[in-house]
Parts: C-alpha cells; structure tokens; sequence
C-alpha cells in the first residue's frame, strides 16, 4: 500500500457519508477476490459501499486525480478474477445499490441499479407479465451490474441471447469523475457510436455502471422438456449437432457429464447417474404444435445419436429438478477439491470434436475434467478439479486449462462465451484477435481511460 492510497482512505471517509468506507482488514480480505480459482489478487486499501451515483463520482475524481486503481465488484461470483483487487486499490462494491428504479411494462422496459440480483429483476418483472432472459447459473446471487460487466449468458441464450441484447441504455461514470447516460430507452435508436454495446462485457475496463436499462419480453411459453442419457460424451456432442443440423432452435441444452452428475448425487442424493454418464436436457418454448414438432425432433436427435435412454418429461416438478441440478453442478463438484474452470466457446457443429479432444488433455495430463456445457450454443465448461494442496497436479491442470484454450481457437471458437477474459484468459485473448485488434483496445482503452484507474491489467495486459 503507497502513502498516497493510505491518504486517500482518510480523505474518502471524510468525503462520503458514515459507514460507506471499510478499511478493517479482515472484511478487506473478503473482498478480495472473486470465485476464479487460483487467479492473483491484491489488498485494496478500502472497500466503498455508495448507495448514490453522486458517491461514485466522488470516489472514482478523487481516484483519478491520484491515480489510484478503481475495481468495480457486484456480488463476487465472477469466475474470471476480472472483480480482484489490486494491491492499493479501492474496490467499488455495488451491494447497497441495489434498487429496482421501475418497470415499464406499457415500454416493456426496466431501470435498475447495478447491484440487483438477477432473479430478483426476474421475479420483479413476472409480477408485471414480464420477463428479462439472461440467466447465468449464478442468477440467484449474482447481480445485474457483474452480468453486464460480463456480458453474462446463461442456459436459455442458446434462443433469446446474451445480457447486451437486452440493455439498452447505461450510466456510468467514466473519465476522472464524468457521470454520463448511454443509449436509449426508446424500441429503436441509432445515432453515434454503440457506446452502450461497448461498455457490456468492458469488466470494468472503461468506467463504472451505476444505473442499466434493460428491454424485457411478455411471458415466457410454457417449456416441453427432453431429456437423454448417453455413454460418453462424443455421442452427447453428436446429439447437439444433429439438433442443430435440424434446424430447431431449443430454448435451452445442456450437458451434464458424469462427474458433475455423480458430484450433485453425492451432495443431494437425486440419482441422476444411475441411467448413464452424460445427461443431456433440452427444452423448446415454441407455441402449440410448433413445439409438440420441436420436442419430438430433439427427442428424435437424442435417438438417432446413441441415446441410451431418452424420453419427453411429463412431471413439470421432475423437469425442474433436473435443470436445478445442472445450476447445481459447478457447487456439487467445488465440494470435490479446488475446480478451474474453463469457458470456451466452438461453432455448434464441432462440440463433439471439442468435447474429444478435451478428453484426451484429461488424460494426457492426468487430471479430472468435469464437463457442464449450454451445449447447444457451443459454449463449454470443462471443470479442472484438483486434489488439495497438490501443487502438482495444479501445474497439469493449468497447463490443461491453456491446452483447452488453443484447442477451442484452432476449432474456430473462442476463449470464453460469457465469464469474460478477466486475468485467466489475457493470453488466450491476445492469441484469439492478435495483435492489431489488441492493439485497438489498448486505444479504445487509454481514450475513455485517460488516468488509467479503471481495473488496470484486466482483460489485456
């Protein structure tokens, strides 16, 4: 911690309202980092808890005058070490703004603050016949404000998309202290620059989020759930591809290999490995016989590819148990050991390749790889688990974790599909877009960054 940074905890405590500013070193340390295990982080010297918009400018003038870094945290789920301190930094934490400011259902709009819980918002907007799509397995604790800085997906994007489909218009400060409003709240809008699609997923690269727009959708369609079981994972990427092959657009698939299966069932006793190694859950939202014919064609997809077992759930109850046991999946196995975990993303026609070869850097590098995946988007989610205190078999999974990676780049994919690049994906990053394009978010960067504060060393180096 630097003198200045020391000097500049005083000065906030001075500033802002009593009980905004923590300095106790014990609650420092809790807000430290996020869930990304094994990514580096520092000691912020304070943790603010602004409940205004008008605390954060104060905060991040006061930063940028001192050139002190500024991380913006929701609710620490991130799994990217994109929300980690830095050694004197002073972490933003959005907890206390976490109020809904309305929603519009003649507009079909809501305006929220950043540190509203994603189900929350959901449920909020149910009461109004309402829905807001983007749901991340974490949707039950994590917030709006850390899915935008993500650009969080979730189980249904394979169908309606990702979070910056749905914002439509931010504020933020940016600068050395400039409060800003981005976007619309208009249904359509084009003058200048897409600033507002620039700042989603920007990990709080570019400025801090303090008030988010977000387009919503009437009720959702009542689901028909398929489920299947297979013998390995190959024939499971098989049956995803030939959904996609047959044009049907689920609203959600997911994958679920037997370590996570095994790992929720040791935790909640649903005996979901019983009937096989691999799960695969699909769903189709699509009206009236429209849906009755998707439903059928999954079902008949399951089939064609080797499907062990496979049928169309009629207990709605027993359907979201075992979506609950997907959300389920990434605790179940934590339980296990220290989990790294991967988010990759491949063209949909080539899931079974990558899912082969992600098999073969499990076995090479004699490590256990969970999969989860929203498989019918390509987006993959090998769980590296590692025995306690094995530093060795830490240094085979990191080095499977970067195998990975330049697997899914040389398939076409990318190295992450909604967890964000944060600190465990910089390489993979600059491998993916090369220099030139790197070189464009250092400008992009350094022009609406001009103090450098904003989660410096993030994203790209």
């Amino acid at each position: 911690m630097t003198a200045i940074s020391a000097d500049l905890a005083v000065e906030l405590e001075r500033a802002l309202p009593g009980g905004r500013v923590v300095r106790d070193p014990d609650v420092l340390a809790s807000y430290a980092h996020d869930e990304a295990e094994w990514a580096p982080h520092g000691m912020p010297v304070a943790v603010v808890r602004p409940r205004e918009t008008a605390e954060v400018r104060e905060v991040v003038a006061r930063c940028a005058r001192l050139g002190v870094p500024v991380v913006a945290r929701g609710a620490g789920t991130g799994l990217s070490g994109g929300a980690n301190a830095i050694d004197g930094c002073v972490v933003l934490s959005f907890e206390a703004m976490n109020e809904i400011v309305r929603i519009d259902p003649d507009e079909r709009i809501a305006v929220v603050r950043p540190g509203v819980v994603n189900d929350d918002l959901r449920r909020a907007c149910a009461e109004h016949g309402l829905w807001y799509p983007p749901d991340p397995a974490s949707a039950p604790w994590s917030t709006i404000g850390g899915n935008v800085a993500t650009n969080a997906g979730g189980l249904c994007c394979v169908k309606y998309g990702v979070t910056r489909d749905y914002v439509l218009g931010l504020e933020a400060v940016v600068g050395r202290g400039d409060v800003v409003r981005l976007g619309r709240r208009t249904a359509k809008g084009v003058a200048g620059y897409d600033l507002t699609g620039l700042l989603v997923g920007s990990e709080g690269t570019l400025g801090v989020i303090t008030e988010i727009t977000v387009r919503l959708r009437g009720a959702r369609a009542a689901e028909r759930t398929i489920v299947g079981y297979f013998d390995s994972l190959v024939a499971a990427g098989e049956a995803v591809s030939a959904v996609t092959a047959a044009g049907v657009v689920p609203s959600a698939l997911e994958l679920i290999d037997r370590h996570c299966l095994r790992a929720v069932d040791e935790w909640k006793h649903m005996g979901l490995a019983d009937e096989g190694d691999v799960l695969l859950l699909g769903r189709s939202d699509a009206p009236g016989q429209a849906g009755e014919e998707e439903a059928d064609t999954i079902l008949g997809c399951f089939a064609a590819a080797g499907a062990t077992w496979s049928a169309r759930s009629t207990d709605p109850e027993e359907a979201e148990a075992l979506f609950a046991a997907r959300r389920l999946a990434y605790p179940a196995v934590e339980r296990l050991g220290p989990v790294l975990t991967e988010d990759v993303c491949v063209p949909r026609m080539r899931v079974p390749e990558m899912l082969g070869r992600i098999e073969r850097i499990a076995a090479e590098h004699d490590i256990r790889i969970a999969n989860v995946a929203h498989a019918g988007d390509g987006n993959l989610h090998p769980l590296m688990i590692t025995p306690m205190d094995d530093d060795a078999a830490r240094e085979r999974a990191q080095a499977a974790f970067e195998r990975i990676v330049d697997e899914a780049i040389g398939l076409g994919g990318t190295v992450t599909g909604e967890h964000g690049v944060g600190l465990l994906k910089r390489r993979g990053m600059a491998e993916e877009v090369g220099p030139v394009v790197l070189g464009m978010h250092r400008a992009i960067k350094e022009a609406l960054d001009p103090a450098g504060i904003f989660n410096p060393g993030k994203v790209f180096a």
